[in-house]
């Protein structure tokens, strides 16, 4: 049953009332969605009921782009069904382990067979994909990595597109302020160029030594500079001293600085992955956990965060599930594919 102090909000409205989501995050203008009364009604199309009513404890209850406001009463009984679920990898879809639990499996071959299209959206590169792929088995499919720069098709994996940027200016001002960090150039489907040999398991595949100016000479897709004597904290507040104009940028749960070109985020890349498929933006369910989420967190239908997130990464979702080791994927899964 739908609360009935629920809100209702309008597709293609634009968020403005900042009560309405956690962190401020608005999604007016708002309908009152009590009973219909009269031939003023309005018979516009719903996009969904707000995840958290406002002034109630009621359950959430979504509804379909073509439930009309009037057919919420007496009761709701269409529930969001995404179209396209885009999955970020590390903290989110695999533990610590580099495992994907049994639930969660079963929770995305539910939604699989549902006929919703999976897609991993992630900051690792395309072969740090594969053992990722395996796991969920063979499949065909669509992703984004690479924090946007990369999107790709698999089985067998293809390369779909590739955006790349000039960094010797970012790059420059970075070592400038951190002589020693380490720098690595992604090599797609390879591995990656190095200046220094990263700590083990931190990156994957293939890797060469050349000098930080060859490692930048050309346009790249991606540079992770890395120092692991620093904190997240302080990669993060070095970024914003320095500004990086023209370049778009991410910082990891460690100090871990990952340099995209300007206006690539995960969201960009869905955005092509949604249009190939012919999924509208509003029909894409979207989870993550980590800061270089947020974009797409923001731009999918519904965001969900992962439990023990940053709090700004959940400030920009819509709701917030479990932590990975408490399945969080397969908790919001089965809103929407429930294991009958």
């Amino acid at each position: 049953m739908c609360n009935l102090g629920a809100k209702v909000f309008l597709p293609g409205s634009k968020c403005a009332d900042t009560r309405s989501r956690p962190g401020g995050r608005g999604c007016g203008p708002w309908v009152d969605a009590s009973p219909p009364s009269g031939p003023e009604w309005p018979a516009t199309q719903a996009r969904r009921v707000h995840p958290r009513p406002l002034g109630g404890s009621g359950p959430s209850c979504f509804v379909s782009r073509t439930t009309s406001l009037r057919s919420l009463y007496p009761r709701c009984v269409t529930p969001f069904l995404p179209h396209l679920i885009a999955l970020d990898v590390d903290g989110t879809l695999i533990d610590r382990n580099e495992r994907i639990s049994p639930a969660v499996l079963d929770a995305v071959a539910r939604a699989r067979a549902a006929g919703t299209h999976i897609a991993l959206s992630t900051g690792r590169s395309v072969h740090g994909l594969m053992p990722v792929l395996e796991q969920l088995g063979d499949h065909d499919g669509l992703g984004v990595a690479s924090n946007g720069a990369v999107t790709y098709a698999h089985w067998p994996v293809e390369i779909l597109s590739t955006v790349t940027f000039d960094a010797r200016k970012a790059v420059t001002m970075l070592l400038e302020r951190v002589p020693d960090a380490l720098v690595a150039v992604e090599v797609i489907g390879r591995g990656y160029r190095v200046n220094r040999h990263f700590p083990e398991g931190e990156i994957t595949g293939e890797m060469w030594l050349e000098s930080v100016d060859d490692l930048v000479s050309d346009p790249v897709t991606r540079v992770i500079i890395r120092d692991p004597s620093a904190s997240a904290e302080e990669f993060a507040e070095m970024a914003t001293d320095i500004g990086l104009h023209g370049t778009n940028y991410f910082v990891g749960w460690t100090a871990w600085l990952d340099l995209a070109p300007e206006d690539v985020s995960k969201a960009s890349g869905l955005t092509q992955l949604a249009e190939r498929l012919g999924v509208d933006q509003s029909d894409v369910l979207a989870i993550g956990d980590g800061r270089n989420d947020v974009e797409m967190l923001r731009w999918a239908g519904r965001g969900v965060a992962i439990g023990g997130s940053p709090l700004e990464v959940q400030s920009a979702a819509d709701d917030v599930t479990e932590t990975v080791e408490r399945d969080g994927v397969a908790v919001e899964l089965a809103r929407h594919f429930p294991d009958l």
